[in-house]
């Protein structure tokens, strides 16, 4: 009786003890585990995640050479007045209004065209679609960028044999946004036509069997049964979609730098701009969370709004 009250003194919380070592014991049974995950996550942690809290952190400073000055939210209330970052987010958001609902509708129909070739096509077609995505950014901007030139360039070209032109595709205010949403519109999306080949694949076939006891045509079996069980590939694409188009950087910059009169100027080229060029950091980092808070918004919108418990 007396060992027992002695013990319940020395350890008033035995369970407890008793669950952190287990814990631990399990840990040190697992741990070839976290040696192996240990140099990528030290690699997010030194890349990723030290340089946003760093970044969050400058957000609320003002750079200097002899050291930051703090100045609260000054920099949020300039970005919100700044008439240059206004006209920066109308472009982005009218290239996203734009190429986010083109591109996961054009990925939806090629995939269903392609659903219905044999094994064999169907590979041949995501390799063909897949494969100039791999190619740089920067190339394909750079070759985009010959095909608009107003002296020799090939839509000038074309259009010069037809009586018209030659036209200002890039040096325009008129037209050089569309311009670069052009280029976009005729890349085909073949990353996201896979994932909804795959998505596709994983439709049990009994549905459509079923589709076609009831009479259904092509079109009704795509648009009844096809389209409900896409939705959560539709969303992932949507999602992913909405980031990359409101972090276009690399046409702007090698196509237009910006320009005409901030015509092409982007959220991301102005955050680049006013960081490297200005070196405004802290501004800069302003910019930057404003970006991801708009960002973070829609993606919960989407997710709200287009979330599903469809399992198959």
């Amino acid at each position: 009786m007396v060992d027992g009250l002695a013990r319940i003194k020395q350890d008033p919380e035995p369970h407890k003890t008793n669950k952190v070592r287990s814990v631990l014991k399990l840990l040190y049974k697992k741990r070839w585990a976290y040696y192996f995950i240990a140099p990528a996550t030290i690699l997010f942690c030194i890349f990723t995640v030290i340089p946003v809290i760093r970044s969050f952190i400058l957000a609320f400073q003002e750079f200097r050479l002899m050291g930051n000055v703090w100045v609260g939210l000054d920099n949020f209330k300039y970005v919100l007045t700044d008439p240059v970052f206004h006209k920066a987010m109308r472009n982005t958001a009218l290239y996203t209004v734009i190429m986010v609902p083109q591109g996961v509708l054009k990925a939806l129909v090629l995939a269903s065209i392609l659903r219905n070739l044999p094994e064999a096509m169907q590979t041949f077609f995501r390799g063909a679609y897949y494969l100039p995505g791999v190619a740089s950014a920067v190339v394909i901007s750079m070759v985009w960028k010959w095909i608009y030139d107003p002296n020799f360039g090939l839509f000038n070209l074309i259009l010069g044999k037809f009586g018209f032109g030659p036209y200002p595709w890039l040096t325009s205010p008129k037209t050089s946004l569309t311009s670069i949403m052009l280029m976009g519109i005729l890349t085909a999306p073949g990353y996201y036509i896979i994932l909804y080949l795959a998505a596709m694949k994983k439709i049990p076939r009994e549905l459509y069997e079923v589709a076609d006891i009831d009479g259904a045509t092509p079109f009704s079996k795509w648009w009844n049964v096809t389209l409900p069980l896409l939705k959560p590939t539709t969303l992932y694409i949507t999602i992913t979609s909405i980031i990359g188009s409101f972090q276009i950087f690399t046409s702007a910059y090698v196509m237009t730098q910006g320009g005409p009169g901030y015509s092409t100027m982007t959220v991301v080229y102005l955050i680049y701009n006013t960081a490297f060029r200005d070196f405004e950091f802290g501004l800069a980092s302003a910019q930057a969370i404003v970006l991801a808070a708009i960002i973070v918004f829609i993606s919960i919108f989407n997710f709200r709004a287009f979330s599903t418990d469809v399992q198959y």
